[in-house]
């Protein structure tokens, strides 16, 4: 799951990348209102945490653009400012949620998590396909009840297949969802992350049904059909 974070003040960017990488998210940050906008018109981002307060274009604003261009991405908001008038703007504008600072890192994460549950595709906290089951809390991955060491990579491209069965992913809907901007991503990183996940997944259970497939010229995609 990709985020972008919107937020002038590097330290609390930096801060949040960091937490939210250590669960598992790939994450981007912009710090002005303006290259804000752009990113998340250009790429397709799971949620963003949006600053109230920014340069060349505020928050309000970055929120209300996206909506009217039909972008529906989860946003929460990020204020400084605690007055219920604030908080009805930023959620009038089109933001999911309002967070006052200072926060605290665990609560910012249950809310991303909590947006992150709302669409139909995204609801389950625990991932089954056949006898795969992926817990998106606990970073448990097992097949048949044996557990399967992954990386934050490997989890993050499984979560992101079995988030979508049976569809074909191309390696740009792969890419938007699994590596942050600043990832050096080289022409075959998607192949290499496949099999690295195919040696874990279906490789080592050779008598099972063989859960990733690959459709030649245009991607891959999980099934146990």
């Amino acid at each position: 799951m990709r985020i972008l974070i919107i937020e002038d003040d590097h330290k609390i960017a930096g801060a949040v990348k960091r937490g939210l990488e250590q669960e598992k998210f790939a994450v981007d940050i912009s710090y002005d209102g303006q290259d804000g906008l752009g990113q998340a018109l250009t790429i397709d981002y799971d949620a963003i945490i949006l600053d109230r307060m920014l340069p060349e274009i505020d928050g309000i604003e970055v929120c209300r653009a996206l909506r009217e261009k039909e972008n529906h991405t989860p946003i929460i908001m990020l204020t400084a400012k605690d007055k219920l008038n604030d908080r009805v703007e930023g959620l009038n504008a089109g933001a999911d949620d309002y967070l006052v600072k200072p926060f605290a890192f665990v609560e910012l994460l249950a809310r991303v998590r909590a947006l992150l549950r709302r669409p139909a595709e995204t609801k389950e906290t625990v991932l089954k396909i056949d006898d795969l089951i992926l817990n998106t809390m606990t970073f448990e991955v097992t097949r048949g009840g044996k557990k399967i060491e992954l990386s934050s990579t490997e989890f993050s491209l499984l979560e992101y297949l079995m988030r979508n069965p049976n569809r074909i992913l191309t390696k740009d809907n792969i890419i938007s969802h699994v590596w942050d901007y600043d990832a050096d991503i080289l022409p075959n990183t998607v192949e290499v992350y496949i099999g690295y996940l195919r040696n874990k997944i279906d490789k080592l259970f050779p008598r099972k049904i063989q859960l990733i497939q690959t459709s030649r010229g245009f991607g891959y995609k999980i099934t146990s059909n």
